[in-house]
């Protein structure tokens, strides 16, 4: 992601790294001090293992708040229930659709579309980067769209239903 790009993110996602941020600096952050302190109180540090890994923890904790601080500080939040009744997929979309790739027709699956910082492994949720968001976005209720998939080959997909969160 380039500097000058937008971080679209939902509130939910928004508030989810906020939340993260809090603990690892409220909480955590303060933990591990606490303990690389009274390890260092300890004498010998070279072979202390509360201190060297509590060191290595505190280091992983500041990259990571420099990370969460950066990605806040450029987040878009984007309010996908503006787009509520609408049958087209946008950012915020959780989207139903069919499958085909040519050999068999597969059953139904959803995902919805959010920002970069919200995606899961499960791949419920997918980046609007996303070859498969770029495939959807834009599309109307039944609609076939071309997904180009990483072997070079093509699935069709067939949009069942679109739905946008209602935020209240």
């Amino acid at each position: 992601m380039t500097t000058e790009e937008k971080n679209y993110i939902t509130r939910a996602g928004f508030d989810e790294l906020e939340r993260e941020l809090r603990q690892l600096v409220e909480v955590d952050r303060p933990q591990v001090v606490d303990i690389v302190s009274w390890a260092a109180s300890n004498g010998d540090r070279s072979e202390n293992g509360d201190y060297i890994y509590g060191k290595k923890r505190l280091r992983e904790i500041d990259r990571r708040l420099r990370f969460l601080t950066k990605r806040l500080d450029v987040a878009l939040i984007v309010d996908p229930s503006l787009h509520v009744g609408r049958k087209q997929v946008f950012f915020g979309a959780t989207v139903k659709f069919i499958r085909d790739d040519g050999t068999k027709v597969h059953p139904e699956s959803s995902v919805t579309i959010v920002g970069v910082d919200e995606i899961d492994s499960g791949g419920q949720k997918i980046s609007w980067h996303s070859p498969m968001a770029r495939a959807l976005l834009k599309a109307r209720l039944h609609d076939e769209v071309i997904l180009r998939t990483p072997d070079g080959g093509q699935e069709i997909l067939t949009i069942t239903q679109i739905d946008y969160p209602i935020v209240r």
